[in-house]
């Protein structure tokens, strides 16, 4: 297990680059799926500083809260509804730069501008949602898309 993180500095894609390895050693071995999730979303947010990043897990017939770092955070999503939601129902990210265009946004924090979500998928069925925030607007690009849907295709092998 690692037990150190060492952020590169330079270019967003280079940053990804190292973290993602990262990612992979500090989890691999460990069994227990939210402590892996805690992990990840602490390495994000200690990496890159986003304002808010967290998962969103499926049970039932909603999104529920799982390990994040940020402000307190709506608990329950349905399916559909907002960002995270319509992630869920179209099985597709969705790279959001203006949340208050978003129709039907749910504004867990007012601070929130813009925004990624990505489907965590096996076997076709999603199983979470990585759920990133920023307080500035049209933060998110094709790189950080890229990266965490890597990110986001070894998460499923965690489950």
């Amino acid at each position: 297990m690692a037990e150190e993180l060492i952020i590169t500095k330079g270019n967003k894609e280079g940053v990804y680059k190292s973290l993602v390895p990262q990612i992979k050693a500090l989890t691999t071995g460990e069994p227990d799926l939210v402590a892996n999730c805690a992990n990840i979303i602490a390495t994000l947010k200690a990496t890159f500083g986003f304002f808010w990043v967290g998962f969103y897990f499926v049970k039932n017939d909603e999104l529920v809260l799982g390990p994040f770092q940020g402000p307190i955070a709506c608990t329950r999503i349905t399916f559909g509804k907002g960002v995270c939601g319509s992630a869920w129902k179209e099985k597709a990210t969705f790279l959001v730069p203006d949340v208050a265009a978003f129709p039907g946004h749910i504004a867990c924090s007012s601070a929130s501008k813009s925004e990624i979500v990505i489907p965590i998928l096996k076997e076709n069925i999603v199983l979470a949602v990585l759920d990133v925030d920023s307080d500035r607007l049209n933060d998110f690009d094709g790189i950080d898309k890229k990266y965490l849907e890597e990110l986001c295709q070894y998460v499923s092998e965690l489950f």
